[in-house]
């Protein structure tokens, strides 16, 4: 099968679930309206909406470089595995790792940071808030290439790639109380991450999973939801321009790398934490 074929083969499954993903905001929107706790704030929902379309732009304009790449590491290996059950088991299992891995190096390492950073900068979670991908967090596609050198067709990580990000859109919502416990050990589920979104001490940097938290609890980083959480950063971003809350972190980056004077600095203002 050729790179042309591939890219043919590979369905659009984000764009096929818009109609289902607006329907979940609208019913969201009526069960909170008279919440105001939970309430949908009209600046808030127009600055995810905002950085939601562009990072859609964005990912579509990409699609024949992810494509490419996962092609070009596909090619460079000699054994293939096959296409049955199994396989595309093993390739879901393993983008999600990697999408853990990605995920916990993004809290861990500032530069990495500023990729994911516009996904916590909102005060509030519902669905809109899955909305928030930054328009650089493209450069995380790195973390996936054990995947493509795995021997698995690219038109079936790519797939599962699509589907483990669509998982994610379901979790960012108060309205859905704590799953029976069977779920919610194997699973990501609302619950646990509204603790990962969540300032309080406890929550910070914990449950990175995307759609298994078996990840969290073997690496050490899974916290039961407790206490009712407390949305956005620890040092918050008031702002609701989409510009601003993409690329604010990288202009801060910037600053303080203008102001190194050595390679030691350098590094600790890229890999530094955040």
């Amino acid at each position: 099968m050729k790179f042309e074929s591939v890219q043919a083969d590979v369905q659009p499954i984000l764009l096929y679930a818009i109609p289902l993903i607006v329907f979940c905001i609208g019913l969201e929107w009526w069960l909170t309206r008279h919440d105001e706790g939970r309430t949908y704030d009209s600046r808030d929902f127009k600055a995810s909406l905002g950085i939601g379309l562009g990072s859609l732009v964005i990912n579509g304009v990409l699609k024949a470089a992810t494509v490419g790449m996962s092609w070009f590491f596909y090619e460079l290996v000699p054994w293939r595995l096959p296409n049955t059950w199994w396989v595309w088991v093993l390739a879901y299992l393993s983008i999600d790792l990697c999408n853990y891995v990605a995920h916990y190096t993004a809290h861990k390492q500032r530069v990495w940071w500023a990729t994911h950073v516009t996904h916590h900068s909102s005060e509030h979670l519902n669905f809109s808030t899955s909305f928030r991908n930054s328009w650089t967090q493209y450069l995380k596609i790195i973390f996936f290439i054990p995947v493509w050198c795995s021997g698995i067709h690219p038109v079936i990580t790519f797939t599962c790639y699509q589907l483990d990000l669509l998982y994610q859109f379901w979790i960012h919502t108060e309205v859905i109380p704590k799953l029976p416990r069977w779920l919610e050990y194997v699973f990501v589920t609302p619950s646990h991450h509204r603790v990962h979104h969540g300032r309080n001490p406890q929550y910070i940097d914990k449950n990175f999973g995307t759609t298994f938290i078996i990840w969290d609890r073997l690496f050490g980083t899974f916290q039961e939801e407790t206490e009712e959480p407390v949305y956005g950063l620890t040092k918050p971003v008031t702002s609701y321009n989409v510009i601003y809350l993409n690329f604010h972190e990288w202009a801060d980056i910037w600053r303080d790398l203008r102001k190194s004077r050595n390679v030691r600095e350098v590094m600790a203002v890229l890999f530094g934490p955040p």
